[in-house]
């Protein structure tokens, strides 16, 4: 079994009402952080999975309609916090980055992918060609938007959906299967977690200190609710993808929980994972 390092960076955050994420929840202004995570492998080396914001995501958004993006969730960056710059600062250049695997294409996710020009970029062809459909209006209703994807995009992608599938997937997995061997060697597992957008992915690994992590994305937003249940209001989510789908998925995941506690899952935006 390959064992890999990981860890986490906050990279930048947003601000929204803690009742768009959690039925029945509070009205005050909470702080959602951006999670993006770097994983090292034996013989690729630096991997990401996904980017966070950057100062492109501020810029994809400074005209109408796109800026309604920034609007609804009002993001913050702080100087020297993309990802770029914080991975630098650790040694890490963006030359070393092999490989990106994306949960989905919206912006908090995707804002940093113009900063690493030589990685390779692993994404479901579903969520991709769902943003090829859209104009931009249509888009940023759906949290998309194009400009934050290199115009090399295509030239660089190489499809979740076509690579292995996992021949060496846990059992407790079973509601989730089949997974997809993104290495062929069984150590990165790109788990399809479906509902909360196009194409929705989360990824499965052994730590260096063999701890079995998933990172879940947003799947849920808050390990609170991987121990309560309790779901994002049905507006929001069928606002940005499917609800039913997206329960489902919720369901599944505490039941996975409740099953293999030993399982650390890490949503992107839960404050209980900042680093």
């Amino acid at each position: 079994m390959t064992t890999l390092e990981w860890r986490a960076y906050e990279v930048g955050h947003c601000l929204h009402p803690e009742c768009s994420v959690r039925k029945g929840g509070r009205w005050r202004m909470t702080r959602f952080p951006a999670l993006a995570f770097l994983i090292r492998h034996p013989q690729r080396g630096a991997v990401l999975f996904d980017t966070g914001y950057s100062e492109h995501f501020f810029s994809a958004t400074e005209h109408m309609p796109e800026r309604l993006y920034r609007t609804v969730t009002p993001p913050r960056l702080k100087d020297n916090e993309s990802l770029l710059r914080q991975l630098q600062r650790d040694g890490i250049g963006a030359d070393d980055i092999d490989a990106i695997v994306l949960s989905h294409l919206h912006g908090d996710h995707v804002g940093g992918l113009r900063d690493f020009p030589s990685s390779s970029i692993f994404c479901a062809r579903e969520g991709w060609q769902d943003l090829q459909r859209r104009g931009r209006l249509a888009a940023v209703r759906k949290g998309l938007l194009h400009d934050l994807l290199p115009s090399d995009f295509p030239k660089r992608v190489r499809w979740i959906e076509d690579a292995p599938r996992a021949a060496m997937l846990p059992d407790a997995f079973a509601e989730l299967a089949p997974g997809y061997d993104l290495f062929g060697d069984g150590s990165l597992t790109a788990i399809e977690l479906p509902g909360h957008a196009t194409g929705h992915f989360g990824l499965f690994f052994h730590s260096s200190d063999h701890e079995p992590v998933l990172l879940v994305a947003d799947a849920v937003w808050s390990s609170r609710t991987l121990r309560d249940g309790v779901p994002p209001p049905a507006m929001v989510t069928s606002w940005l993808g499917d609800t039913d789908a997206y329960r489902t998925t919720l369901e599944r995941l505490a039941r996975l929980h409740r099953a293999w506690p030993q399982l650390r899952m890490v949503p992107s935006h839960c404050a209980e994972h900042r680093p």
